[in-house]
This record gives C-alpha cells, structure tokens and sequence, in this order.
C-alpha cells in the first residue's frame, strides 16, 4: 500500500506550528473574502526557481502558474486544452490583476532540452519536445551561435524565451488592450539559482539588469 510521503507530511505539521499560526487571521480572510492578488507570476516548474520563496510572498499574495521553461503560448482559441492560457485568463479577467511577471530561471531542464535539437531523452517524449518547439527557430539561431560557451547559450536562450513569452502575452486581445490602456503591465524577470541573483528585464530594450537597491 502506498504511504504518503512522511516528509510532505512532516512539513505540514512545521506549517500548522508555526506559519498557519502567524497568519492565520490572513487565511481565514482569503478564505471567506476569496483572492485579490495583484500580480501573476508565469514561472518553470523547476523546483529551485519557486517565485514564492524568491518574492518573500504571502498567501493570497502572487496568482502563480508554472510550466515547463515558462512558456507563454500564442493566443490560439482553437478548441483545444490550453491549461497556461486559461490560467492567464482566470488571473485578467477573473481576478483583475495589474501585473504580470514572467521569470526564467539559470540551469533550465527545458532549456537545456531546446538547445540539445532532439539529443536527449526529454526531447524523445510525448510532450516536452513538442511544447519547447516553441522557441523552434530561435533556439536553433542560439544553438548555432559557435562564440558563445555552452553556458553562455544557455543563459540567453532562458532570457529570450522571456522575451518571447512576453511578446506571446501580447498577442491575447483583452491583454493587449489592457496595456494599452495602461491597467496592465507586463514585465520579464530572471533568476540565477546559483547565486540567487535576480534580473529584471527593461521594457523598452528587452535588457536584463540587476535592480537597484531601494
């Protein structure tokens, strides 16, 4: 029979003895009164890239959505299963959130599978090779950049796959309008894993920098 993973369960406990009694007036609220957060975070599924942890958020705070690379489709109303779509439907139209955040992260699996050109095992899947195709003739302008370091290639293939992604956003008519409007803004971010170092992206050049102290 299988057994519930003892360590989800132990770190249940830690969070009934300690977080849920710090903010528990705060859940109780959201709970009755339901979410209004501001901002929707896109983010990998990558277990150490948690936006979560990195943004020090509380609950009720981030309206979180997290794929493989953190893609964000093109608007495609096709009749098909689009689960990133409908979740960044939910989050404008539902929710009314002002902002939206899509973060990469350093040492993308995703990543790493769309440079490879079908060389690894990922890409041999029923799914992950067909959603990083993506990126398709981008990431193959990348791969072939011979002057960069494997490394190197694979930092800018994670930061423009944000910038697609950003531009993908832009395609959805409600979300276009929106920030034409000046109600919804749209903003690119990335996450070193290694050093903990996070990069902003500048909207205007599609630069990532490192934010300024306040």
């Amino acid at each position: 029979m299988n057994k519930f993973p003892t360590k989800l369960l132990n770190g249940y406990r830690e969070f009934m003895d300690g977080r849920f009694i710090e903010e528990r007036e705060k859940i109780r609220d959201l709970a009755s009164k339901g979410q209004t957060p501001s901002t929707m975070i896109i983010a990998c599924c990558d277990s150490r890239a948690a936006p979560e942890m990195i943004f020090s958020a509380h609950p009720g705070e981030l309206f979180v959505v997290r794929n493989v690379a953190n893609l964000v489709p093109e608007y495609a109303p096709d009749g098909r299963h689009h689960s990133t779509s409908a979740a960044i439907e939910f989050a404008v139209k539902g929710l009314g959130v002002s902002n939206i955040v899509v973060m990469g992260h350093g040492r993308c699996g995703g990543i790493a599978a769309a440079l490879s050109g079908g060389d690894t095992k990922l890409d041999e899947g029923d799914f992950i090779g067909k959603w990083m195709s993506q990126l398709g003739p981008v990431a193959e302008q990348v791969a072939a950049a011979g002057i960069m370091t494997d490394g190197e290639r694979q930092t800018a293939l994670e930061r423009v796959g944000v910038r697609q992604s950003i531009n993908n956003l832009k395609s959805f008519p409600y979300i276009g309008e929106l920030v034409e409007q000046d109600a919804l803004s749209l903003h690119g971010a990335w996450f070193d894993i290694s050093t903990a170092e996070l990069w902003v992206m500048d909207g205007e050049t599609g630069d990532f920098m490192r934010p300024e102290a306040s």
